[in-house]
């Protein structure tokens, strides 16, 4: 049975009209961005096949062009579709901190920051620079390493946010292993730049673990 054969308030390009984005599934999301579906199958059978393949929305989302296309019904196309749409997400994301205040939107910040570091391959430690009234002044990415670690100096660090004229920061570093948890490592040397950057009265504000499906904040954990 085809799609436009459905209840119109089954069919997902319906639903999300009727009731919004969120209260459609990840496959119904996926149908929606796939569009068609292939001999035999639905779209909706398709994102279901994709989403069992990849094992999530996250995984397929930040897959490598080769495995992206090994997918059944994908291509090039998709995949430079899908690409645009991320990083239009980045950009909107991007966009929206820079006009709001930090602290009142934790969630901005953290879907921001997951957008930037949550695909990496490699351990990558960032900083958003903040002013005085916590608007961000700029993201940087700042030092790189392996899945293993990646080794991060204070004094860079205090150059970047004297460079940047911030008044505060908020770090940010991802897990390729995929679990947010912090390390003692972690919080180690977050005591470490905290104390560098309390001599030129930068104050930090948090470090956020990013995962590949959630982040982890050390301030909400007491550790700042």
């Amino acid at each position: 049975m085809s799609i436009t054969d459905w209840p119109e308030l089954e069919r997902p390009r319906e639903k999300l009209l009727s009731r919004g984005a969120a209260s459609l599934s990840d496959a119904e999301l996926l149908a929606i961005f796939l569009r068609t579906g292939t001999q035999g199958l639905t779209a909706v059978d398709v994102s279901r096949r994709l989403l069992k393949q990849f094992g999530s929305l996250n995984s397929l989302m930040h897959a490598s062009q080769p495995e992206f296309c090994q997918g059944h019904g994908l291509g090039k196309a998709k995949y430079a579709q899908l690409q645009a749409v991320l990083e239009m997400a980045r950009r909107y994301l991007h966009e929206n901190i820079r006009h709001k205040n930090a602290l009142n939107t934790p969630d901005d910040t953290k879907q921001f920051l997951k957008s930037k570091l949550a695909h990496q391959q490699r351990e990558v430690f960032a900083c958003l620079y903040l002013d005085t009234k916590h608007h961000v002044l700029a993201f940087e990415e700042l030092f790189f390493g392996t899945i293993d670690g990646a080794s991060v100096h204070p004094r860079e660090v205090v150059k970047g946010a004297l460079a940047n004229n911030a008044a505060a920061v908020i770090f940010a570093h991802n897990h390729p292993s995929g679990n947010p948890t912090p390390s003692q490592a972690d919080i180690q040397i977050t005591h470490q730049l905290i104390e560098a950057l309390k001599l030129i009265d930068i104050r930090v504000l948090d470090h956020l673990i990013i995962g590949s499906g959630d982040a982890s904040s050390l301030a909400e954990l007491g550790h700042i």
